[in-house]
C-alpha cells in the first residue's frame, strides 16, 4: 500500500470456542485516482474476553450463528491448529538475544537488534494493559532493523507468523524487544523477535516473556523489484538448529501458498 491510497479495512467473526474469538480481518487499498481495488493484506486474529472487574478472570464467549453448513467444523480446525501451535512455542521462552562483540557480517549477531520501551498511558487500555496492536508495531518495528541489517537495501514485510502474547503487559513496566535472523532463502529471511517485559515497579513479580513472533521480510531494490537475500551464517550449534527449524517454516508455508494458488475443482 502506497502514500495516497485509501484503506479499506474489514473484519468479521470467523468462528468462536469457549473463550475465544477467531476474527479475520482484509485490507484493500484504493488508488483514488483510477478507482483500482487490490488485497494488500490479510490476516487472523485471535481474542480472549476478560471481566471488568477481574482482569484475570477470562469470560466465556457467546456462540456465533455461522451462515453456513461446515464453517465450524473449519473453524474448529484452526482454532485447534492454533492451540498447538501456540504450545509448541513455550518451550523457547527462555531464549534471550546476547549482545556479541565484533560481529562478522551475514552472521546473526551481526544484525541483531533490541529496543528499550517504557509502557505509558498512551500504550494501555483503560485498564493500564498493553493494546496488542502497539506491541505488534514495536515488534515490526525491530524486525525491519534486523532485516536492513543484514541486507543493506530496502526491505518489506512480506508476513507474520502467528503473534503468540503469553501474558499481558502492564502500565509502567519496561519492555524489552529483540530480534535476530534464524532463516534465509533466496529471496527472504525470517527473523525472530521476543518481548520481554519488566515490572520495575513491582519487586513482587520477575521479568517474564510476553509476546514472540516470526516475521518474514524480502529484500527490494530502488525500483521496487526483488533482490537476492544474503544468506545466513549460523555459527552455534543453537543458530544451526533455529534455521533448520526456520527451513520447515518456510517450506511449510510455500506448500500452503502453492495449494491456495491452485484453482478449485
Amino acid at each position: 500500500m502506497c502514500i495516497g491510497e485509501v484503506a479499506h479495512v474489514s473484519a468479521e467473526i470467523t468462528y468462536t470456542s469457549k473463550h475465544s474469538v477467531e476474527v479475520q480481518v482484509q485490507v484493500m487499498s484504493e488508488n483514488i485516482l483510477t478507482g483500482t481495488k487490490k488485497l494488500t493484506n490479510k490476516a487472523t486474529l485471535w481474542y480472549v474476553p476478560l471481566s471488568l472487574k477481574d482482569v484475570d478472570k477470562v469470560l466465556e464467549v457467546p456462540p456465533v450463528v455461522y451462515s453456513r453448513q461446515g464453517q465450524e467444523e473449519e473453524g474448529r480446525k484452526r482454532y485447534e491448529a492454533q492451540k498447538l501451535e501456540r504450545m509448541e512455542t513455550t518451550w523457547r521462552n527462555g531464549d534471550i538475544v546476547q549482545p556479541v562483540l565484533n560481529p562478522e557480517p551475514n552472521t546473526v549477531s551481526y544484525s541483531q537488534s533490541s529496543l528499550i520501551h517504557l509502557v505509558g498511558p498512551s500504550d494501555c487500555t483503560l485498564h493500564g494493559f498493553v493494546h496488542g496492536g502497539v506491541t505488534m508495531k514495536l515488534m515490526d518495528e525491530v524486525a525491519g532493523i534486523v532485516a536492513a541489517r543484514h541486507c543493506k537495501t530496502n526491505i518489506v514485510t512480506a508476513s507474520v507468523d502467528a503473534i503468540n502474547f503469553y501474558d499481558k503487559i502492564r502500565k509502567g513496566c519496561v519492555i524489552t524487544i529483540s530480534g535476530r535472523v534464524t532463516f534465509t532463502s533466496n529471496k527472504s529471511m525470517e527473523i525472530e523477535v521476543l518481548v520481554d517485559s519488566d515490572p520495575v515497579v513491582d519487586n513482587s513479580q520477575k521479568r517474564y516473556r510476553a509476546a514472540s513472533a516470526f516475521f518474514t521480510y524480502v529484500s527490494l531494490s530502488q525500483e521496487g523489484k526483488s533482490l537476492p537475500v544474503p544468506q545466513l551464517v549460523p555459527e552455534t550449534e543453537d543458530e544451526k538448529r533455529r534455521f533448520e527449524e526456520g527451513k520447515g517454516r518456510y517450506l511449510q508455508m510455500k506448500a500452503k501458498r502453492q495449494g491456495q494458488a491452485e484453482p478449485q475443482p
